[in-house]
């Protein structure tokens, strides 16, 4: 039973030292590798080697096809490219899977002790994150060992070897049983590892080892399916066509195993060798001849799996990329394109609340959905960010979070804002029937779109951390308080004339003015936290 746990742990702390490479190395590199990755799209060759290149860095084929379904989720690749990339992705871990089990158990103690010294030293740096892909190689390089100790016992084990004695002749079954492994285990490579360790004791001929390999190749692809369950209709035609691929490499090479393992059998390489040689290769084999038929297996993915409905598409957003998270650089900027929407949103708020005032009651309505709308992207940006530690981010990219959400928070509150003006003005002027004085409504008009520049530019401060912008900005919100004084004053002049319309409309018009003047507040408040920057990040804006 000890023997057993600790053959699973050895496989846990292997995905896991995966999953540490891949974190470190997209901290690191993501927006290269992401660039890479969106470049080479144009040409299937380039695109086959760019899938084995980042999954030879990131250690993992499911993180590259993370990175390729996000691209085409958002529509920025389309779904034969992505397949190719797949496929290289798939050479890819075969080829370091071989890297792998090469004899380098004296680079484990390296990796790790040199990886934990960097990475405490300098966890929010580049250097701390390089630190912590090391640690993760270490593991990997220890895991294999752990896998390849700990299996040897069990493989001696009388009751295994009753076990898998009877995985001699049936195919189909011997490739299932390899699969459910691959899934049980979460990695083909462990998979893999302990069948060669088991053609090695003896325990599985060596037909039956290929049959297991074949299988855990299917396996990787039926967990991809499994893992994208969740995702949108665009991230399970990815994991489709990848499993359906494997799936037809199975049905193509199964029937020819004997003649395979007799072929492979009179070469001068012990079976342990054999069966590693045998992935690689049945993988490269593959996935070149399958390249061709990327378009053919998009348009057939299409067919199966149908777009999602797009009930209330407004509502969802667009940028939010999960597989992003690990390079924090990358998700605050998918972060930051979404408040921008938020104030694109808030842009028709208040033009629609602009008609309101000039008289268009139905607008009213309008003006609500579009706060709904406001709701929903800010509540998706808040728990985007929260999935992002802040104590792991380096200084900017902490001070970037807290723009991002502090610049999110004032647009929402801005859209509570417009709601609540635009419902006391259908409240109580319009259904009351009770118009505004023509001096009043020109002021109101002009405060609304001194109100919507001022959005426009705070929007683009926000982006660009311009600092000419900035002082225009606090400017502008200077000029705005005067504007409302001053207006303010004209108001109180008309109710001394005895306007009958701006008495009647009084407490609505000065609540107005009020509103307007926190919103205003509120939109160029970004301007304060772009000119309080330290004086370095000044000279890098």
């Amino acid at each position: 039973m000890l023997t057993l746990l600790n053959l699973l742990s050895a496989v846990a702390l292997l995905v896991w030292g995966t999953h540490i490479v891949r974190t470190g190395i997209m901290r690191v590199y993501g927006a290269d590798l992401r660039r890479v990755l969106s470049r080479s799209v144009e040409k299937k060759p380039m695109a086959f080697l760019a899938g084995i290149g980042v999954t030879a860095l990131v250690q993992s084929s499911n993180a590259t096809t993370l990175l390729v379904t996000s691209f085409v989720a958002q529509n920025l690749v389309s779904l034969t490219p992505a397949l190719v990339v797949v496929l290289g992705a798939d050479v890819g871990t075969a080829i370091m899977a071989r890297v792998l089990t090469f004899d380098l158990s004296w680079l484990s103690p390296l990796f790790i002790f040199f990886g934990v010294v960097f990475f405490l030293s300098r966890k929010q740096t580049r250097v701390g994150q390089m630190g912590r892909a090391a640690i993760g190689l270490g593991l990997i390089l220890l895991a294999l060992q752990l896998i390849v100790t700990a299996a040897r016992p069990i493989t001696q084990a009388s009751g295994v070897q009753v076990l898998f004695s009877t995985l001699t002749g049936d195919t189909l079954l011997d490739a299932l049983i390899g699969a459910v492994f691959a899934i049980i285990s979460y990695s083909s490579l462990a998979a893999v590892l302990i069948t060669a360790t088991l053609t090695a004791a003896g325990v599985i001929s060596f037909k039956v080892a290929l049959c297991l390999v074949i299988g855990a190749n299917l396996g990787s692809g039926l967990l991809a399916m499994i893992n994208a369950s969740g995702s949108n209709a665009a991230g399970k035609r990815v994991a489709l066509g990848s499993l359906l691929f494997k799936l037809i490499g199975s049905i193509a090479v199964l029937p020819f195993v004997d003649f395979i393992a007799e072929l492979l059998d009179r070469l001068p390489v012990n079976d342990e060798e054999l069966v590693i040689f045998f992935h690689v290769f049945y993988n490269l084999a593959r996935c070149l001849i399958m390249v061709p038929f990327a378009a053919p297996m998009a348009r057939l993915c299409q067919r199966m799996i149908s777009d999602d409905a797009e009930h209330q598409a407004h509502l969802k957003p667009r940028h939010l990329d999960k597989s992003a998270l690990d390079t924090p650089a990358l998700a605050l900027v998918n972060a930051a394109r979404e408040t921008l929407r938020m104030g694109d949103v808030l842009e028709q708020m208040l033009e629609s609340f602009s008609r309101v005032v000039r008289g268009e009651l139905r607008e009213s309505h309008r003006v609500r959905q579009l706060d709904d709308d406001v709701d929903v992207l800010y509540t998706a940006i808040k728990l985007y960010l929260a999935r992002m530690p802040r104590e792991d981010l380096a200084e900017e990219d902490a001070r970037r979070w807290a723009e991002i959400i502090e610049m999110a928070l004032n647009l929402e509150q801005a859209g509570d804002i417009i709601e609540r003006m635009s419902g006391d003005v259908a409240d109580k002027s319009l259904q009351a029937r009770r118009a505004f004085s023509a001096e009043g409504l020109e002021e109101l008009n002009t405060l609304q779109e001194q109100v919507l520049n001022n959005l426009r530019l705070s929007l683009s401060v926000f982006l660009s951390h311009d600092i000419t912008s900035a002082k225009r900005l606090r400017r502008a919100k200077h000029r705005f308080r005067i504007l409302i004084r001053r207006f303010s004053h004209s108001h109180v002049e008309r109710l001394h004339l005895n306007n009958v319309q701006s008495i009647e409309t009084s407490s609505l018009h000065l609540g107005l003015l009020g509103d307007m003047k926190r919103l205003n507040s509120l939109f160029c408040a970004v301007a304060y936290t772009v000119l309080d920057q330290p004086d370095d990040e000044r000279e890098v804006d």
